[in-house]
C-alpha cells in the first residue's frame, strides 16, 4: 500500500485535487473492471466534490454509488447523507436507479437495517454467506474526518470500532444510532480518499499520524486500504502535517 499525503491552499484546491484522483480512479476501474463502485461520505467538505462531479463525463451507468455511513433518519431528513448526495450529485446526472445503493433507514431497528445493508452488499458482490466472512473490495472509498479522529460513524470509544465479524454495524453519537461501514470493508477497499478541511481538524489529525496515537481514540488512525491510501488536507487542516509517500 502507498500512503500519499497532499496539503492544498484552500478548499477550493482540495476540491478540485480530489475531483481530479476520483476522475482518475474510476476511470481506471472501468478500464480494468468494466465498471466501478464509489463509496460517498457525508458532511459538508466533500458537497462541492459532488457539484463538480456533476458536471462531469464520466459513464455513470457503469458506477455504483454507495455511502460509508448514514444517520439513522429518513431520506428525505436535512441530516440525511443520501439527501445531500442525491441534492448535489445523483439528481444532476443519468444514472440508472439499481446503480444508487442506500443505506435502509426506514425499519424502525438500526441492526437490523445494518444487517438488511450487509446482506445487499454481499448479494450485490456474489458473495457466499457463513464463516468467515467474505469482504468484497470496493474502489474508492471517500471519507471525511471529524475535529475528534471518527470517520465515517466510527466514534471514538464507541462499540463499532471493535466490530471485525460484519460489513456493516450500528455506530453512535450522543446516543443517536447511525450505519456505518466497518473497519474490514473499509480497510479491503482499492482506494481510501480522505478529504480534510480546517483548523479544527488540526489537534486530530496530529493524533492520526503520530506514531504513538490511539486508534480507539483517534478511529480514522486504523484506516488502511489495499493500493492507496490518499489523504487530501487543506492549509488550515494540515498545518505540521508532513507531505510524504510511503510504502
Amino acid at each position: 500500500m502507498v500512503r500519499r499525503v497532499e496539503i492544498l491552499p484552500d478548499l477550493q484546491a482540495l476540491v478540485d485535487r480530489a475531483y481530479e484522483e476520483v476522475i482518475l480512479l474510476l476511470e481506471d476501474a472501468i478500464a480494468k473492471r468494466g465498471s466501478a463502485t464509489f463509496v460517498l461520505a457525508g458532511g459538508g467538505t466533500p458537497k462541492p466534490l459532488y457539484e463538480k462531479l456533476a458536471q462531469s463525463a464520466l459513464p455513470w451507468s457503469k458506477i455504483h454509488l454507495f455511502w460509508g455511513d448514514e444517520r439513522y433518519v429518513p431520506e428525505d431528513h436535512p441530516d440525511s447523507n443520501y439527501r445531500m448526495a442525491r441534492e448535489a450529485l445523483i439528481d444532476r446526472i443519468t444514472i440508472p436507479w439499481e446503480n444508487i445503493h442506500p443505506m435502509p433507514t426506514a425499519g424502525g431497528d438500526p441492526a437490523a437495517d445494518a444487517a438488511l445493508h450487509a446482506a445487499h452488499i454481499s448479494d450485490f458482490f456474489q458473495l457466499l454467506p457463513g464463516e468467515p466472512l467474505q469482504i468484497p473490495q470496493l474502489d474508492v472509498v471517500l471519507l471525511g474526518m471529524g475535529d475528534d479522529g471518527h470517520t465515517a460513524s466510527l466514534f471514538p470509544g464507541t462499540e463499532a470500532l471493535q466490530v471485525c465479524d460484519a460489513l456493516v454495524t450500528v455506530g453512535e453519537k450522543s446516543g443517536q444510532p447511525r450505519l456505518t461501514f466497518t473497519y474490514p470493508l473499509l480497510n479491503q477497499a482499492r482506494t481510501v480518499l480522505f478529504m480534510v478541511a480546517g483548523e479544527n481538524k488540526q489537534t486530530a489529525l496530529q493524533q492520526v499520524f503520530s506514531p504513538d496515537g490511539s486508534n480507539e481514540t483517534y478511529p480514522s488512525r486504523a484506516v488502511s486500504a489495499q493500493e492507496n491510501l490518499i489523504w487530501l488536507l487543506d492549509s488550515a487542516a494540515g498545518k505540521g502535517i508532513p507531505v510524504q509517500e510511503k510504502q
